[in-house]
Order: structure tokens, then sequence, then C-alpha cells
């Protein structure tokens, strides 16, 4: 009885800050120039995934695809385009857009998140009906577990060795600089970079399940593993060298190995936890990005005014601007982004990423930007396809969620798939897809790889909440 008066407090609580305060103070920090009037709508953004976000930590059951998805539309569809749009100051990487596309612009945005919205509740509607029957609990392998730490250590050494351990643990543009000199094609360079990670990072979180059930030797041997994986590991992603998303991807996964979400109270510690990192530390490290530190800002709002890491919305404006433009070609850049592994020798005309291609469209000269989902949809098919997109994305992400959530408490195969795949949706969802087709390919195989296949015999995966 006590509990529900508890949560209340703490949902007001929580909606007071997201949903309330930090817009608030947004339009009381940023003023407005008057561009547009579509802050309005991208102010909304931050009070709909604010609601949506209390709801989700203070649950206690970790939906963290819906909890990383709703991150990613509160700061780069809510947060960061409120605030340029209002000061006028737009990602100085995609200066020059017409005002008249702000609206358009936000509508798509507001309208790919409503069709979320659809596709999840049908989902869940249609769920309902559905008899839900206990499945086999689906373990991992240990044997293919310590095959794939040894493939791991192989191809973190070949990295290190071609990058150079100093660049490595440098600046992040003087690692992004060894890595470009080491593969010249971003394709191949952020494949070899996931060869890198994502082979020792599943290694890992399987070694820590099968070191539970070892003794003796064996779990000593596992525990060295386990070390040897680690240190490597910190030596390729170090929060200075690396980007900050796949940081966070591999640190999220760490922390959810030791267990971080394993009931509802440390589910809603952590997910709290990355809500307060995503809005609070993530700006800060990107004083780290060069070899001078840059701590000072005259505002909380002003690291997204201009910043060219927040260009979302504003190549999402872009692609619209493609698309009126009659420039779609349907389905040629997912084509790419599907066949990122066929050399540019065999297919000359191989498309480039939709960032690139959208720099080049505008006349750009610098054209390492991203490319958010939406603008993935647009010059695949148009606002058609924007609209069909998000209503899939809303009923996988919430099936994916049912599926993984109640598996943190009792560990197993699913838990390392919850572990790595939802932070890394985030680089999915910010794009381009061609750069981060190749990582979630090689992530994806590792973790088919050490995973057993279900028995019969095998104790049924709950379908209850992790206890308190």
């Amino acid at each position: 009885m006590r509990r529900r008066p508890a949560a209340a407090v703490w949902m007001a609580a929580s909606v007071l800050v997201l949903s309330v305060g930090l817009p608030a103070a947004l339009l009381a920090e940023v003023p407005d120039i008057e561009r547009s009037r579509a802050w309005v709508l991208t102010a909304l953004v931050m009070v709909w995934a604010g609601i949506r976000l209390s709801v989700i930590w203070l649950r206690g059951v970790p939906a963290l695809f819906e909890l990383f998805f709703w991150l990613f539309a509160y700061i780069f569809m809510g947060v960061a385009p409120t605030a340029q749009l209002r000061s006028g100051e737009i990602s100085t990487t995609t200066s020059g857009i017409d005002p008249a596309l702000d609206m358009p612009t936000a509508l798509i945005v507001v309208g790919g998140l409503a069709s979320y919205e659809v596709g999840r509740l049908m989902w869940v509607a249609l769920r309902r009906r559905d008899t839900v029957s206990e499945e086999p609990a689906v373990a991992v392998s240990a044997p293919r577990s310590i095959v794939l730490m040894g493939a791991g250590l192989l191809f973190g050494a070949y990295f290190l060795a071609k990058v150079g351990v100093g660049a490595s643990l440098g600046s992040r543009a003087a690692a992004f600089a060894a890595r470009n000199a080491a593969w010249p094609d971003p394709s191949m360079r952020a494949v070899f970079y996931a060869l890198a990670i994502y082979p020792m990072l599943v290694a890992v979180g399987a070694l820590v399940q099968i070191r539970r059930d070892a003794s003796g030797m064996r779990r000593a041997t596992h525990t060295v593993m386990i070390a040897i994986g680690l240190l490597i590991l910190m030596a390729i992603v170090s929060p200075i060298s690396s980007a900050r998303y796949t940081f966070g991807t591999v640190a999220f996964a760490l922390v959810a190995y030791l267990g971080a979400l394993r009931t509802a109270g440390r589910a809603r510690i952590t997910m709290l936890g990355t809500l307060a990192g995503f809005l609070f530390v993530f700006p800060l490290a990107d004083a780290f990005r060069t070899d001078e530190v840059r701590l000072t800002r005259s505002g909380f709002f002003q690291e997204y005014l201009g910043n060219p890491d927040y260009d979302a919305f504003w190549q999402i404006a872009n692609a619209y601007s493609y698309t009126v433009d009659g420039l779609v070609e349907p389905g040629r850049q997912l084509l790419g982004s599907m066949f990122f592994w066929v050399p540019r020798s065999i297919w000359p005309d191989k498309p480039i990423d939709t960032g690139a291609l959208l720099a080049q469209y505008r006349g750009y000269s610098f054209d390492n930007l991203s490319a958010p989902l939406w603008a993935e949809l647009l010059v695949n098919g148009g606002v058609v396809a924007v609209v069909v997109g998000f209503l899939v994305l809303g009923a996988l992400l919430a099936a994916m969620d049912r599926k993984v959530g109640p598996t943190f408490a009792s560990s197993g195969w699913w838990a390392i798939v919850g572990a790595i795949l939802p932070v890394y949706m985030t680089i999915l969802l910010r794009g381009s897809l061609l750069q981060a087709t190749g990582s979630i390919v090689v992530a994806v195989a590792c973790l088919l790889w050490v995973r057993r296949a279900p028995t019969r015999s095998a104790a049924p995966e709950t379908r209850r909440s992790p206890p308190s």
C-alpha cells in the first residue's frame, strides 16, 4: 500500500523535471529570434518523450529498447532542435537551410513518433489476444564463448597493432585519424572497428554467466580471460578516444553484466542513471574529443547551439528537400546498406552513406554527417516510408522488450542481447545506416555464435517482472 503513493510522488517529480522543468528552462535561457514556429512542435516532443521516459524507468521493468528510443527522441528531436530553432544557431555543418523547411520537418518528426506509438499499441493489443506460452530458456555455449573470446583477442590485438596503442588512448580526433589512415573506406573501417569490440564484448558477457556455475581451475581461467578481455576493450574503447555512443554501448553492457538490471530496484536506479548520464554527462564528454580540453560554456543549453553533433533535425530537413526535388530512388540507399560488404571495385556505383549523399546534394564541404532514421526512410521512399517504417519499429521494439526484459533477472542469452543492442540502437537511429550496418552485423553474428539452442528440458523463461 505504501509503494503506490511513493511511485506517484516519483512519477510527478520525474515528469516535473523532464516534461516541465527542462523545457521551461530552455525557453527561458534561449531567446526566440522568430526563425519559425517549428520549435513549438519540438518542445512538445520533449514533453511527450519526458512522460514516456518517466513511465519506463519508474516501472522497474527494463524496457531498454523503448528507453533508448525515447532518450534519442528527447535529446535529438526535442532539446537540440528546440534550442537551435529558437536561437537560429543551427548545426554549423548543415548551414543555409531554408526556414520554410522547419515546420514540415517538425511535422515529419512528430509523424514518425506518432506512427511508432501506434505500431507499439497495435502489437500490445494483438499480443493480449494470444495465449502466452512458456518458452524454454536460451543459454550460452561455453565452448563457443571461449572460441569467440580467442577470436576477439586476436582481432583486438590486430586493431591495436594497426592503429597504435598511443593513438587509441589519445584524443578522439587522433584516434579517428589513425583509424582513417589504417582503413580509408568508411564501411571497412566500421567493420574492423566492430571486430575489435563486439567479439570480446559478447564473449565477456557469456563468460560472466558461465563463470557463475564453474569452480576451481575452470572458474579461475574464466576470470583471467574476462580480465584480459576487459583490459583490451578499454584500450580500444577508452572514454576519451572513442565516440560517446560506442563507449556508452560498451559501458552499459558491462554494467548490465554485473547485475545492474537483475531486480526492479536496481533497474530503476540504472535507467535513471542512464537518463542523467545522457542529459548531463554526455555533453561534457565532448570536451575531450580534441587535444585541447574545453569544459566552459555559458549555459546548460549552449551545448546544443550550432553543435554539429546535433545535426539530426537538419538532416531530416535536407532529406525532405531531397524528396520534394524528386530525387528519391526507392530502396536504393537501403540496398547499399544491406550490401555494405560488396567492394566498390565490383559495384562501382554502390550508394554512399546517406549523410554524405545529403551533404553532396546540399553542396557541403564536410560530409561526415548523420542521417537519422527519418532521413533514411525519406530518401528511400518518402513520407509514406517514414509512416510505415516507424509503425514497424514500434511493434518490433515492443516485441524485443517483452522478450528481453524478464531475462535480466535470471540471465541467459537474451540478457546479453539486451545488454548490447538497445544502446547500439541509438547509433542506428542517428545514422547513417551504411556506416552502422557493418557493426550491427558483427554484433549480431557474435551473439548468434554463442547461443545454445534451447532444449525442452530447460527451465522456461519467466514472464513476471523482476523482484524488487
